[in-house]
């Protein structure tokens, strides 16, 4: 059954994690079971997107692989810090079984240097060491759709 979103929800902003296919559909059935509660991006890919970094409040329509809706996230938290200075409790709140900011961390650096990440981001190719600024966001499923 396909939800068809009331005017509300086809106003707000689309929430992708990762690209379509097994990542995000493993990423949005966390979500889904309340497993995944935070997630993080480079801050340089907001610069080169001129986006605005999320704001506490915010909400957004999570889509599936098929760029079905499947719920409404509202944003928590934001953190902007030194990709070192990750948490444990932040990596463990990634839903991706990572025990600790260590592990998520070697995760997260293949997906920054990944080919496919590369060629969505474009050039030049982000330096990944301490000082890289990673966006610290935890979010609420407010509803599922």
């Amino acid at each position: 059954m396909t939800h068809d979103p009331t005017d509300d929800e086809a106003a707000l902003p689309i929430a992708e994690f990762a690209f379509p296919g097994p990542l995000r559909d493993q990423l949005v059935g966390a979500i889904l079971a309340g497993a995944k509660t935070t997630t993080a991006s480079l801050r340089e890919e907001y610069a080169r997107e001129g986006a605005a970094l999320p704001a506490v409040g915010a909400e957004e329509v999570v889509v599936d692989s098929d760029e079905r809706p499947v719920a409404v996230i509202r944003t928590r938290d934001v953190q902007v810090v030194r990709l070192a200075d990750v948490t444990d409790e932040h990596a463990r709140g990634e839903g991706e079984g990572y025990p600790d900011a260590a592990a998520w961390r070697e995760g997260h650096e293949e997906f920054w240097t990944s080919i496919e990440f590369i060629a969505a981001l474009g050039e030049p190719r982000i330096a990944i060491d301490d000082d890289t600024e990673v966006v610290c966001e935890t979010f609420e499923v407010v509803r599922r759709l």
